[in-house]
């Protein structure tokens, strides 16, 4: 007989409320609770948080009820990390899939990394953070290497069009709208590309390289002309599109590299050109394998439904991190997360599971 976990989702911001809609469209899981970190959700059914039918689970701010749920996992999708609450949640024997890196609290390194790998052990649960970058393709990228007798670099370009994201303050902080990007704003560039160091970094541990050196490369462009998005005006001249990359070293060889190619606008300076598909995976090594990924949404899709792909890697990893030993899990760790595809399938045929 299959297992039902019981799961409990917290905050229903852009992810979250995907995340919600994940939880609800899964047959292996059921939705125990909601926490909410607006005290305007207090109350509210989950379904009319995330654009679905009601439910009888009502989000609550009320951590000591949700402790008392009896559920098996939480998906931890906040903007921004609240160390106190998770380590509370794994020391209470809750499992944790968090698409938040923890980088306002200093990334899973540290300190940080220790008082998350105690309440791990006090608690006899697991911590999985996981989404689209970092997550699902570090995950496709790394099994990809298995056809190979020799490997000898591992390379992933990510090219997103961001103007679907439509935050104007996550954007000028990172340069975007500006005249150029001043010492104080390249800081916090770093800050949010060191989530594509993690992704190297989980590579890394999953393929058995040490890496001794890592290396961040970045840059910006302007735009040609004046372009309105709406949300968001870039004058002629301000700052349109950054390029990144990630190296991580071993004995002065790259074995493995991020690329990270983001832009507001083609309209550049420049002669920058992007990429249509949103991934491309090199393998040197024998053989080379060679690969594009492009995701193409449904006409219904508005920009948000874009945080999908970072939600339902999370979503689809529940059963996995379950079976999975206590502590923070590497990539080796959970496998192959995956949809329920076939369960679906007998749902829409009226057929029992």
């Amino acid at each position: 007989m299959m297992r039902t976990f019981r799961v409990i989702q917290w905050t229903t911001g852009k992810v979250g409320k995907l995340s919600l809609r994940g939880i609800l469209d899964d047959p292996r899981l059921e939705l125990a609770g909601v926490y909410a970190y607006s005290a305007d959700k207090v109350g509210v059914d989950a379904g009319t948080l995330c654009g679905r039918p009601e439910t009888g689970v009502s989000a609550t701010a009320d951590i000591d009820a949700l402790l008392a749920l009896d559920a098996d996992t939480v998906l931890y999708t906040p903007f921004m990390a609240d160390l106190d609450h998770v380590t509370r949640l794994l020391g209470a024997g809750l499992d944790v899939i968090s698409t938040n890196l923890f980088l306002n609290v200093g990334g899973i390194r540290g300190d940080t990394k220790d008082a998350l790998a105690a309440a791990c052990a006090a608690g006899g649960s697991s911590l999985y953070v996981t989404g689209i970058n970092p997550g699902w393709i570090n995950t496709m990228v790394t099994a990809m290497t298995a056809v190979c007798r020799d490997v000898q670099c591992v390379s992933i370009a990510e090219s997103a069009d961001v103007s679907v994201y439509q935050s104007a303050e996550t954007w000028q902080a990172l340069g975007f709208a500006l005249p150029e990007a001043p010492p104080a704003v390249l800081e916090v560039a770093k800050l949010w590309l060191s989530t594509f160091r993690d992704s190297v970094e989980r590579m890394a541990v999953a393929l058995g390289y040490e890496l001794d050196e890592m290396q961040l490369f970045l840059e910006h462009q302007t735009v040609s002309e004046t372009v309105d998005l709406g949300w968001l005006r870039l004058e002629q001249g301000t700052i349109g599109a950054l390029r990144a990359r990630w190296d991580g070293n071993v004995a002065g060889r790259t074995v493995l590299q991020q690329h990270i190619a983001w832009y507001l606008t083609k309209k550049l300076n420049g002669g920058w050109t992007f990429d249509d598909d949103h991934y491309q995976v090199i393998i040197r090594g024998e053989p080379e394998v060679r690969t594009r990924i492009r995701f193409v949404p449904p006409e219904s899709w508005g920009n948000h439904e874009w945080d999908t792909m970072t939600a339902m890697p999370a979503v689809s990893a529940v059963g996995d991190v379950a079976a999975a030993p206590p502590g923070i899990l590497t990539l080796a760790d959970v496998g192959l997360p995956r949809a329920p595809a076939g369960l679906w399938l007998r749902d829409r045929q009226g057929g029992s599971v």
